[in-house]
């Protein structure tokens, strides 16, 4: 995807989490069960957060793995919602909101506008690629952007849905490579004739073929 859609999707998901209505339902629970919509708001904007401060390290000498490799190791892609892992993400994100949206929000401004920058001078960081220091290992800098894409496109339908809003669109590029993402994990899940019969035919689909 361009640097530049990546910047215009963190900026839509800054608007949705900037919202009346985000703002208003604050405290309550949010689509993500256990997870307040002020957790989720902080858990979206906080990708772009989490992108200038990888990016802002030195990358670490060694290989990066492949995408796919990452959500095959990452803990939380099978764990169920109940599992350690998952139970942590929410508490973390719920208490980080506790600071109040206006706090958040100036976080999440205050990265976004750090980002242009940090993107346009990757290519000077040698290698090319970012830690992801909660997991152990690396990813190239385009793969790191995917994930932290996917997390926006998916965590802003979530956040939309908690306050009853309708769910922003986002740069064509970025779409399409979330969705790219998406369906070669649910076919690591699931097998190619599943997600192939859940788009073209439906009435031979099982029911389930999501990625996470």
């Amino acid at each position: 995807m361009e640097h530049a859609s990546f910047v215009d999707a963190a900026r839509i998901a800054l608007d949705l989490a900037s919202s009346t209505e985000v703002k208003a339902g604050w405290l309550e629970e949010s689509s993500c069960a256990g997870m307040s919509v002020g957790g989720l708001a902080h858990h979206l904007v906080q990708q772009a957060g989490n992108t200038v401060r990888l990016l802002e390290m030195e990358p670490v000498a060694e290989p990066p793995i492949p995408l796919l490799e990452h959500y095959a190791r990452a803990a939380w892609v099978e764990a169920g919602p109940d599992d350690e892992v998952n139970v942590t993400i929410r508490e973390g994100a719920d208490a980080a909101a506790g600071t109040g949206p206006d706090d958040v929000i100036a976080h999440g401004t205050a990265a976004l506008e750090r980002l242009p920058d940090l993107l346009r001078d990757h290519h000077r960081r040698i290698p090319d690629q970012v830690r992801i220091p909660w997991q152990g290992w690396s990813l190239s800098t385009s793969d790191f952007l995917v994930t932290r894409a996917m997390e926006i496109v998916v965590h802003a339908d979530d956040l939309a849905s908690s306050v009853g809003v309708e769910t922003p669109d986002f740069p064509d590029d970025v779409v399409a490579d979330v969705l790219a993402l998406l369906s070669a994990v649910a076919v690591r899940r699931h097998g190619q004739v599943a997600l192939v019969r859940a788009l073209s035919r439906p009435q031979r689909a099982p029911g389930d073929v999501s990625a996470f």
